[in-house]
């Protein structure tokens, strides 16, 4: 995976997403919920998933969803 640049950006955005949740106020946090990180990393986790898939179908659904 270390050829996938893709990747690589979605793991520096999940890194930026966690240094602006870790500065925000518990109030904020709380609006937010958990949801604006699990939605920034999902990125790279669909990333992952469909680069280890065989199928060129099963693989497409992961980037597309990846992308959402």
């Amino acid at each position: 995976m270390g050829d996938l640049d893709i990747y690589k950006l979605s793991i520096e955005l999940s890194d930026l997403a966690w240094e602006i949740y870790k500065e925000m106020d518990w109030q904020t946090k709380k609006i937010i919920d958990d949801q604006f990180i699990t939605a920034i990393e999902l990125i790279g986790a669909n990333i992952a998933e469909g680069y280890g898939r065989f199928h060129y179908k099963d693989r497409i659904k992961f980037y597309y969803n990846s992308r959402s």
